[in-house]
């Protein structure tokens, strides 16, 4: 008598979080990650294959962790001294806010952390100098400075992983330019390493692709803006009263702010007219680094509201 075995039980899909390597699932577990977002299930198969990538994504959906989660997992297979990672940012504000992220998750896996730009003292210069991070954080003018010092130029030869946060910002710039050159000059340092290009939604993403890699090949990720954003635009002529009073009536809604200005001296203009609301600070690069950096702690914590 013929018969028919039971159909075998299928496997569970496989999601982007069970290709990651167990100390890095459970740290994000710690951390709270119930579930990953969908910049974070397109970018980790990629980035895992070891391809570069291009992930253009919205603020607010998990771009960072997008892009550390996998390159945390492959520094965890890679002993040795250096700096294995490199993360670029175009702010030393950024770079702070990038660091006092970092630190939590590379605490938590056993690796190494540092940042390194114009506002990092000697003695942490030295420190890096001698006992390199496994990720280092940094800004474009501070990576073609790391070239100079024989002992540096020998720690970047192991790097495997590049981070390029806010891309958009720098391609096609002055900056961006010495970006290019210096990551070249990397590679002949270091061999090919992973290009990974972090960009607020662009409308021409192959053109930041062909920036960061050249004629090398590289995967694009799309998380399409949200259905549900609101856009105002509001103008209020050339009158800078009248854009005070603008400005100033916008802040009045719940949550905090940050104001973008053209220049310094608008930013403290504008400051000095609504200062008198007494939750709002100034920030700038004309500013000594312990009023920056204080402002950008009490704006995280919310002690102020508004930062222009």
């Amino acid at each position: 008598m013929a018969h028919t075995s039971a159909p075998l039980p299928r496997s569970a899909p496989t999601t982007a979080a069970d290709l990651l390597g167990l100390e890095v699932r459970e740290a994000a577990r710690r951390r709270g990650f119930a579930e990953l977002s969908e910049a974070q299930e397109q970018a980790i198969p990629l980035l895992l294959e070891g391809k570069n990538l291009i992930l253009v994504a919205p603020t607010g959906t998990g771009k960072t962790e997008s892009a550390v989660f996998p390159v945390f997992d492959r520094l965890l297979e890679t002993p040795g001294p250096g700096f294995k990672a490199l993360y670029i940012t175009p702010l030393r504000s950024l770079n702070r806010d990038i660091l006092s992220r970092m630190e939590w998750w590379c605490r938590e896996l056993g690796l190494s952390v540092g940042v390194r730009h114009g506002d990092t003292s000697q003695s942490e210069r030295r420190k890096q100098a001698l006992r390199p991070p496994d990720l280092l954080i940094t800004t474009p003018e501070t990576l073609q400075a790391l070239f100079m010092g024989r002992r540096l130029r020998e720690h970047l030869k192991n790097v495997r992983h590049v981070i390029v946060d806010e891309i958009h910002e720098l391609a096609d710039s002055k900056r961006g330019a010495q970006l290019a050159v210096a990551l070249e000059r990397l590679n002949a340092y270091a061999g090919e390493f992973q290009r990974i290009g972090l960009s607020a939604t662009v409308g021409n993403p192959d053109d930041i692709g062909r920036f960061l890699c050249g004629t090398r090949p590289f995967s694009l990720a799309e998380v399409p803006v949200a259905s549900h954003l609101a856009i105002d635009v509001q103008f209020a002529g050339e009158d800078f009263a009248a854009q005070t009073r603008a400005v100033d009536g916008c802040l009045d809604a719940p949550g905090s702010t940050l104001v973008f200005v053209n220049t310094r001296v608008t930013a403290e203009a504008l400051g000095h007219q609504i200062f008198s609301r007494g939750d709002v600070e100034v920030h700038h690069g004309s500013l000594s680094r312990d009023v920056r950096v204080d402002a950008e702690e009490r704006f995280r914590a919310g002690d102020i509201r508004t930062l222009i």
